[in-house]
């Protein structure tokens, strides 16, 4: 095995770690009912992008003048990260976990793959293509199987509001994994680039945590949830996943992440106690084979639009 297709099959293991842990925040949600959606996204993606900045804080200081050249990606990144977890959690208030969860992951890798072959001129294989259509289904299978008379959603127009909600999530989650991965293909070190888009990000979540966040200091068990989603999904997974991102298009992390759902509806099984019928277990197997077929690299179109593209930023 070359040296790229190891650095690929790594940065395709980093972004299954970040998909594990993120699958986690749904089951972790249901032991904090009290506590809002927009909260819960608040907490975690605001305290868990402040950790990633103060961690990576070295490694800033030493890209900063990088980062202050490229500013127009790092603010246009963190204000997609500030979106996302409230458009994500809103989407699942709405629409139900499974619905909002399928929206948002499930659109975040065909924008994504808009975004790289408008600005980056990525050609998508395929293998990709097939991968992609494949998780796809599968993602519709998990939301046909979950979602029925017993799944206990709203109305028509509130699940519509948080389809829309949700293709804002996706929206916001493709183009801050894109920005962040240009910043990485400018000669900043994933750590610093993962580190400032994060933490302004979670700077802007503050106001929000702070308006929305009472409920989190009322119980133990409240507290402890919001702690366990800024340290382990958002802190540890976006760490997996920024190693990835820097090995990988963002077309594809984001498309591996389908792996989210499938985890989210398997601990729903094991530890919350919900019934998958075998239509899930159907879902799940393709994405399974999703992920198989995104082992393989994409290609880039000619270095010609390449260098177009980056003679611009």
């Amino acid at each position: 095995m070359n040296t790229a297709s190891r650095e690929h099959l790594l940065g395709v293991a980093g972004v299954l770690v970040a998909a594990v842990l993120w699958g986690t925040t749904g089951t972790a949600a249901t032991f904090a009912p009290d506590v809002s959606a927009v909260a819960i996204g608040a907490v975690a993606m605001g305290l868990g992008g402040l950790l990633q900045a103060l961690v990576a804080a070295p490694h800033i200081r030493r890209g900063w003048s990088q980062l202050r050249e490229r500013w127009p990606w790092l603010l246009s990144g963190a204000v997609a990260v500030a979106i996302y977890p409230l458009a994500f959690y809103g989407s699942m208030r709405l629409a139900g976990v499974t619905i909002g969860t399928v929206v948002s992951i499930g659109s975040a890798p065909l924008l994504s793959a808009l975004i790289e072959s408008r600005f980056d001129g990525l050609r998508l294989g395929a293998r990709w293509r097939i991968g992609a259509a494949l998780g796809l289904v599968g993602m519709g299978l998990l939301c046909l199987a979950e979602t029925g008379p017993h799944a206990g959603v709203g109305s028509t127009t509130q699940v519509l509001q948080g389809v829309a909600m949700g293709l804002v999530a996706g929206l916001a989650y493709a183009f801050y994994s894109w920005s962040a991965r240009r910043l990485m293909q400018a000669g900043i070190p994933s750590r610093a680039a993962m580190g400032a888009t994060f933490g302004v990000g979670g700077v802007m979540l503050m106001p929000v945590l702070l308006l929305t966040g009472a409920p989190l200091l009322e119980s133990v068990g409240n507290a402890a949830v919001g702690l366990y989603m800024a340290l382990v999904p958002m802190f540890l997974g976006y760490l997996g996943f920024g190693y990835g991102l820097a090995r990988v298009p963002a077309s594809t992390a984001t498309t591996i992440t389908l792996f989210e759902p499938v985890v989210a509806a398997l601990l729903a099984v094991v530890v919350v106690g919900e019934r998958l019928p075998l239509l899930g277990w159907a879902g799940i197997a393709l994405v399974i084979v999703c992920l198989v077929c995104l082992s393989a690299p994409v290609r880039r179109s000619r270095p010609r639009r390449a260098r177009a593209v980056s003679s611009t930023g």
